[in-house]
C-alpha cells in the first residue's frame, strides 16, 4: 500500500510571509504541494493575500480554517482543550460562521470546499453544517472525511516540533503505506530546528514513496477523500 503525503501550513500573514515563501519553495523542488489553512477574518491584505492567490492558482489548495479564532464563541462550560472556535457549536451556529466565513472569503477573492477546524477540533453540530453548506472535505485531528460519501481516512495530524523523534513517527507511517499529515504553523518555522525537521521529514515520506497531496476533494474508484492533482478541488476567484 502506498502512503499519501499532506503538508498544511498556518499561520500565513505579513509577518510569516518570508518564511512561508522559503518553505513553498522548498516543497516546489520537491513537486509537494502545500494545503493552505487561513481564517478570513484573521487574514490580510497585501503580499501575503497575493501570496496566496498566486499560490492557489497553482498546485496549492486553501483550506477554510474557521472564521476568526474566537475562542469558545457560545461561551459554554467546555473542556479548555475543547474551546477552539468549532469545537463545540451547535449545528445552526456553526452554519451561521461558515456562512460568514465563505462571505469573507469571497471579498478577498478566494474560495474553498475544504474545511479544517482551528485546533483540529469539529463538533458534531460543525460536521452537520459543513453539509449542508456543501463543503466537501473536513480535515480534523483524527483523519479526513470525505463529507459527500462519509467516507473516512483515518490518520492524525502530526503538528512539527523541533525533535528529531518526530521524524520516528514520520518513518513509521510512510514505511506501513499509512496517511502521512504534517503540519506546521508558520510562526514556528522561526524557531531552530523546526523547518528542517520538516524538510527531513517530507524527504523521508518521499524516500518510502509516499505521493503528495492536500486536504481536496476528489472522487476516485476508492472514495478516497484526497487528490493527488490538487488543483482541480480548489481554485482562486479570478478578478
Amino acid at each position: 500500500m502506498v502512503a499519501t503525503l499532506v503538508v498544511s501550513l498556518s499561520g500565513i500573514g505579513p509577518g510569516t510571509l518570508a518564511r512561508c515563501a522559503d518553505l513553498a519553495a522548498e516543497l516546489d523542488r520537491r513537486r509537494v504541494p502545500l494545503s493552505l489553512l487561513l481564517a478570513p477574518r484573521k487574514a490580510v491584505a497585501g503580499e501575503a493575500l497575493d501570496w496566496v492567490r498566486s499560490r492557489v492558482r497553482g498546485r496549492d489548495v486553501l483550506v477554510l480554517h474557521g472564521f476568526d479564532h474566537s475562542a469558545d464563541p457560545c461561551r459554554r462550560a467546555v473542556p479548555l482543550r475543547r474551546r477552539a472556535e468549532f469545537s463545540a457549536l451547535p449545528a445552526h451556529e456553526a452554519g451561521l460562521r461558515l456562512v460568514a466565513a465563505r462571505g469573507a472569503l469571497h471579498r478577498l477573492d478566494l474560495a474553498t470546499d475544504v474545511f479544517a477546524p482551528p485546533g483540529w477540533l469539529a463538533s458534531p453540530g460543525t460536521l452537520v453544517a459543513l453539509r449542508k453548506h456543501r463543503f466537501g472535505v473536513c480535515a480534523d485531528m483524527a483523519g479526513v472525511r470525505d463529507l459527500r460519501t462519509g467516507d473516512v481516512r483515518a490518520g492524525r495530524v502530526r503538528m512539527v516540533t523541533e525533535h528529531w523523534n518526530y521524524l520516528l513517527g514520520v518513518g513509521r507511517a510512510a514505511r506501513r503505506g499509512g496517511f502521512v499529515r504534517i503540519g506546521v504553523d508558520a510562526a514556528d518555522l522561526a524557531r531552530i530546528g523546526v523547518r528542517d525537521v520538516l524538510l527531513e521529514s517530507v524527504d523521508l515520506a518521499l524516500h518510502h514513496a509516499a505521493e503528495p497531496a492536500t486536504y481536496s476533494s476528489a472522487d476516485s474508484p476508492r472514495g478516497s477523500t484526497l487528490s493527488s492533482t490538487p488543483s482541480g478541488a480548489v481554485a482562486a476567484r479570478r478578478r
